[in-house]
């Protein structure tokens, strides 16, 4: 559909929730493909999910292993209740819902069931901070910050289809409760151009540069890269740290990075507040290292609805707006 105009009419939707720019690179479900072969290898892996399993990627494994599939309806504290009984009996369950569901509606049953008795749960939240247009209601802007102070709760924000394949198995295999930011759907593929492995608990030096630290996460890795590739052609270095483990953090690697005279910029598809920005702010300060950091991140607010792209552009996630803000920032603290 065209505008009045002839510009091409952007449109948003919750089920697709793809960020994947034209013509890039993609995986189809990662997620749901990934778990079906783990399940291929391991008997114990099973598959949970509250009446979202099209729009979590969960509804591969079902076709896969039907027999170790279930569906709980809408109701997202049964599913994380009879997720943790599953896990008591020795299985292995992944359990997909939105974030927002996770985050808010199914905390208690997350908290006390599974992360208090440390269980091997691995929850799945899809619409992880702005990859819909669908408004406050969709939109798991401040999931991060909901679920950092939960003991024993690991928190994986993935950029890929990279990640997410290779992490599946890690989470799998590791012990505790994991959380996992979903990307769902049609998911780029980024990092495998940049010899990187995904290592549970661990960042990721992808590139060097002399000026500009960027440390990031999530789907903001990809535009990190992007953007530092812009950057060279402003005659800026640009070198980028993949965070995907937010929780337990890689503060050695992270520091190793950020104890320079560079520009330092986190990067992060959530809220400024209790996520990426201050979790490398707190281990900056803990380590007695002296460095501003400049935050990118949604605002502390509830975001507007309409298509992805224009609200990248307004809250600042763009390729084009961290360009932008970087070369600000430059010319803000360099000698006149």
């Amino acid at each position: 559909m065209s505008t009045a105009t002839g510009a091409k009419r952007l449109t948003t939707s919750a089920m697709i929730a793809s960020f994947a720019d034209p013509g890039q690179r993609t995986a189809n479900s990662p997620f749901g493909h990934a778990l079906a072969a783990l399940a291929e290898q391991d008997p114990r892996v099973v598959g949970l999910t509250a009446d979202l399993g099209k729009y979590t990627d969960m509804h591969i494994f079902a076709k896969a292993h039907p027999e170790r599939f279930f569906q709980m309806g809408m109701a997202e504290q049964l599913l994380l209740g009879a997720a943790a009984g599953m896990a008591e009996v020795g299985l292995i369950p992944f359990a997909s819902t939105y974030s927002v569901f996770a985050a808010r509606r199914a905390y208690d049953f997350l908290c006390l069931d599974i992360a208090e008795p440390n269980l091997n749960v691995n929850v799945i939240g899809g619409l992880p901070g702005l990859t819909t247009g669908y408004g406050p209601s969709h939109q798991a802007t401040e999931d991060i910050a909901i679920f950092r102070g939960m003991p024993n709760l690991t928190i994986v924000d993935p950029c890929d289809s990279v990640d997410i394949e290779q992490a599946v198995p890690q989470l799998a295999a590791s012990d505790g409760p994991t959380y996992l930011r979903l990307l769902r759907g049609r998911v780029p593929t980024v990092l495998d151009e940049y010899d990187y492995t995904f290592r549970l608990g661990k960042a990721a030096v992808l590139r060097g540069g002399n000026d500009v630290v960027f440390v990031s996460s999530g789907l903001m890795t990809m535009r990190a890269l992007q953007a530092a590739e812009e950057l060279a052609r402003h005659n800026v270095d640009v070198a980028v740290v993949h965070t995907p483990t937010i929780k337990p953090f890689d503060a050695e690697t992270v520091l190793a990075e950020v104890d320079s005279d560079r520009l330092v910029v986190t990067l992060e598809n959530h809220t400024v507040v209790g996520g990426l920005f201050e979790t490398v702010a707190s281990a900056v300060v803990r380590a007695g290292i002296g460095r501003r950091v400049v935050p990118i991140a949604l605002p502390d607010a509830f975001l507007d609805a309409g298509a992805l792209p224009t609200l990248h552009e307004k809250y600042g996630l763009a390729t084009g707006t961290v360009v932008a803000k970087v070369l600000e920032e430059l010319a803000s603290t360099t000698p006149s």
